[in-house]
């Protein structure tokens, strides 16, 4: 019972910390003003905490189904509701936080170009469109080269699956000279066995034969001897 007590009390404390780490984060979201790769930066860090407290809640859920007491069970599920509900608020401040940043960043980022002079303005696109010309090609890259790995998996696969087909094909065939060898065995031992079958009614009929004679025999001894 105290292990269990413990148990919660960890995972409550995990919940209250996640939880925190996810409002600081959204706050330092709000805030960010650029670069853009800083909030990237928040907004994967922001993603793993929201996962960590998502994470902690289900093992609430698991502690819960296991109680043996309705009612202490029934609290556990009350709380995990609790719990979800300031999950999913988090997750509704974290998406408008993301919002609002970008707003700021993309109008600070416009007004910074326009106090430029025309030549440095220039430059700065010439330079913004190198940039996105590096990510698209990165983008590109990437893809490029996932295909290529599924490609690769795909090949892979369907070797093995050739290989699998190869040895089933082997087995059959093995099997199939098996079952004709049994077959051949079969019919060799109807044949022994018909074979076998006429030699015996052959026998009783020698045996039969045989056996009238001598009741001939015996009754021709009988009648000259009688008569």
């Amino acid at each position: 019972m105290d292990t269990e007590y413990h148990t919660i009390e960890l995972i409550h404390q995990d919940i209250v910390k996640n939880h925190l780490q996810v409002t600081a984060l959204i706050q330092d979201i709000q805030q960010c003003t650029g670069p853009l790769e800083l909030l990237n930066e928040l907004n994967a860090e922001g993603r793993a905490k929201i996962a960590a407290l998502k994470s902690s809640i289900d093992k609430l859920v698991s502690v819960a189904e296991r109680e043996s007491s309705e009612k202490k069970k029934a609290e556990l599920l009350a709380e995990v509701d609790t719990f979800k509900q300031q999950l999913n608020t988090s997750l509704a401040a974290f998406r408008k936080a993301n919002v609002v940043s970008v707003c700021v960043i993309d109008k600070l980022a416009k007004e910074e170009l326009l106090s430029m002079p025309e030549e440095q303005r220039a430059a700065v696109r010439r330079r913004h469109d190198k940039q996105n010309l590096a990510n698209t090609s990165s983008q590109l890259s990437d893809k490029l080269l996932s295909i290529s790995r599924h490609l690769a998996e795909t090949t892979q696969k369907s070797a093995d699956t050739l290989d699998t087909l190869i040895t089933s094909s082997d087995k059959v065939i093995s099997t199939k000279d098996e079952l004709e060898h049994q077959q051949q065995v079969i019919v060799q031992s109807g044949k022994l066995l018909g074979k076998y079958g006429r030699r015996e009614v052959t026998d009783k009929a020698l045996v039969t034969l045989a056996f009238i004679f001598f009741l001939a025999c015996v009754f021709y001894i009988l009648q000259k001897r009688l008569f």
